[in-house]
């Protein structure tokens, strides 16, 4: 194996095929609802990030229950990860917080995964996600929304936060005893090769256990959108994505699980997405260049050996 795909970690860590179940539960995010701004991430849609899951209207049982059903007929998977989401699980009022992961807990869910805000998960939060995991013996993972390590990137996205607000939720997150999965985007048109490769070196010193590299979709009726119609913003080719992406994977500890390497959106809400290739095929190709250039997870990983105390 020439990377450490996500499917596999599972298989290996829980003796069978796993599934990772997205569920919506009506919420919001401080860079909406005016508390940090009102305008969002530039490249955030009205959904969020919930494109494959079940309406937020719908009860949480009654979304995993019918998703659980179709997949189980679809693929014979008899274990899942509930995934929460859209926009920012951590962002509502805590007692509220402790009732969606009660709610989620179901025969044969072995994690919970929790999408979030590095500023956005203070530790009575934490402390909540601890008690479940002790009360149902589950896994607990929190996913972090990164996208670039660089500043001026994340002000030119409107991220709304910095690096440091990252390492600061990584460390507590560890401090409670859960892993961390952190989103990069690998072709913002503010980033370069170094930027995106430093972001995979940065996840790998903090000992951040998973990642999800997303190539930049662009949807309509967004800032993001705007600027693609006017030309403002330029999107490095598939050809040069695919070479950012073999560097990354050369330069990232070998420990760290690749949960996925593309982006995925309707074709009917975006104006550019996978330079209209499908995701499956652009991975098969990058994965032909490992195999044909002898390249490997970690190859070139390496922080300061050396022993200034010598």
């Amino acid at each position: 194996m020439r990377y450490r795909k996500y499917s596999t970690y599972l298989v290996e860590k829980y003796k069978e095929k796993v599934y990772k179940i997205p569920v919506n539960v009506p919420c919001s995010c401080p860079n909406r609802d005016g508390k940090l701004g009102s305008a969002g991430c530039i490249f955030c849609g009205e959904v969020g990030a919930g494109f494959e899951a079940q309406p937020s209207e719908m009860s949480i049982a009654h979304q995993i229950d019918k998703n659980t059903e179709l997949i189980q007929k679809k693929y014979k998977v008899n274990k899942y990860i509930i995934y929460f989401q859209n926009y920012t699980n951590t962002y509502m009022p805590l007692e509220r917080f402790e009732a969606n992961l009660h709610e989620a807990m179901r025969a044969h869910v072995v994690g919970l995964s929790i999408s979030t805000r590095p500023d956005a998960i203070p530790n009575p939060y934490l402390e909540v996600l601890k008690r479940i995991q002790k009360t149902y013996d589950i896994d607990i993972e929190v996913e972090l929304g990164l996208q670039s390590v660089n500043i001026n990137t994340l002000k030119q996205i409107n991220r709304g936060h910095g690096l440091a607000e990252f390492i600061d939720a990584v460390q507590r997150i560890h401090a409670y005893g859960f892993t961390v999965c952190t989103h990069l985007i690998a072709n913002l048109p503010w980033d370069t090769d170094d930027d995106f490769i430093e972001a995979g070196r940065v996840l790998s010193a903090l000992g951040v256990a998973s990642v999800k590299v997303h190539s930049l979709y662009v949807l309509k009726h967004t800032k993001l959108g705007e600027l693609y119609s006017k030309g403002a913003i330029e999107i490095i080719s598939s050809d040069a994505y695919l070479e950012r992406l073999v560097k990354f994977i050369q330069n990232i500890s070998s420990e760290m699980v690749v949960q996925r390497l593309f982006g995925r959106a309707p074709e009917s809400q975006t104006l550019f997405c996978n330079w209209g290739m499908s995701w499956r095929k652009l991975q098969n190709q990058f994965e032909e260049i490992l195999e044909e250039r002898d390249i490997y997870q970690g190859m070139h990983f390496k922080l300061s050996e050396l022993n200034r105390f010598e």
